[in-house]
């Protein structure tokens, strides 16, 4: 069996001194890619350095919407500039890397963390989202208290050129169904085994549209525990429950996802 983890943060402080470790774990795990998400300048270079570590880790490079907007989110773990983004400059630096990367995320719309620059957000996404198309990159997709206008925004622009993988996408039933129909993606991570957040969304969603993440050091299956790419497991077995067909069939299904939507 393979298992792929298509969003993590390996880079964040809780993985500086055992990556190692992790990555041996993973691979134990049965775990063959590990798509780790940039948010900012700091971390795409970052990221990309730490694609030479194993050929397992794949890059995808991006810019969250609080840190594009110079704002903060609290203390993440993760290297951050001081100010705003120079997004010309940052793009030039994702179009000229593009060849090292296998997507263009985590960005998006965040409404939690900021409820005074929407529309600002929404400009800098709409940008981003050209320089995916024009790329020809997947776009790997944060949305938090701002669902709606995600999907408006990606479905206005985007026009189905490009793959869209939405994050631990917690929207209302209805906008499943419509991310469903547009045939975008939904990626889970394994806190679904310990809380069910996710466990509707899998119900409602062909395994055909589904694909497992980590969120890692965030979002585990065991309470205050860091998580990791090797617990992706944990997301496999709630889907392979939820569908009715055996571990092995959700994992070969969702690997061949991860192939299709990211070309790997």
């Amino acid at each position: 069996m393979k298992f792929v983890d298509v969003h993590c943060h390996l880079n964040q402080d809780s993985f500086k001194d055992n990556i190692d470790e992790v990555i041996v774990r993973a691979k134990k795990a049965g775990v063959a890619a590990i798509l780790i998400s940039g948010t900012n300048p700091l971390a795409n270079k970052q990221i990309l350095e730490m694609t030479k570590i194993d050929p397992i880790i794949k890059a995808s490079l991006g810019l969250h919407p609080i840190d594009a907007l110079g704002l903060s989110e609290g203390e993440t773990g993760i290297p951050k500039q001081e100010g705003k983004i120079d997004l010309e400059k940052e793009f030039k630096f994702i179009e000229e890397n593009k060849d090292k990367i296998i997507a263009v995320g985590e960005v998006g719309l965040d409404y939690h963390w900021d409820d005074k620059h929407h529309e600002e957000q929404q400009e800098i996404f709409r940008k981003v989202i050209k320089l995916a198309i024009k790329i020809k990159k997947p776009i790997v997709l944060h949305t938090w208290a701002a669902e709606e206008d995600a999907l408006n925004i990606i479905e206005e622009e985007n026009k189905n050129q490009i793959p869209v993988v939405l994050h631990c996408f917690s929207g209302r039933k209805s906008l499943i169904t419509r991310a469903k129909e547009l045939g975008y993606y939904f990626s889970v991570p394994p806190s679904t085994a310990r809380t069910g957040n996710f466990n509707g969304l899998i119900k409602k969603v062909p395994i055909e549209q589904l694909l497992t993440e980590t969120d890692a050091p965030w979002q585990s299956f065991v309470k205050g525990e860091i998580n990791e790419p090797a617990f992706v497991i944990e997301t496999i077995k709630v889907i392979a429950e939820i569908k009715g067909i055996s571990i092995e069939e959700a994992a070969e299904k969702i690997w061949q996802n991860y192939l299709k939507v990211f070309k790997d």
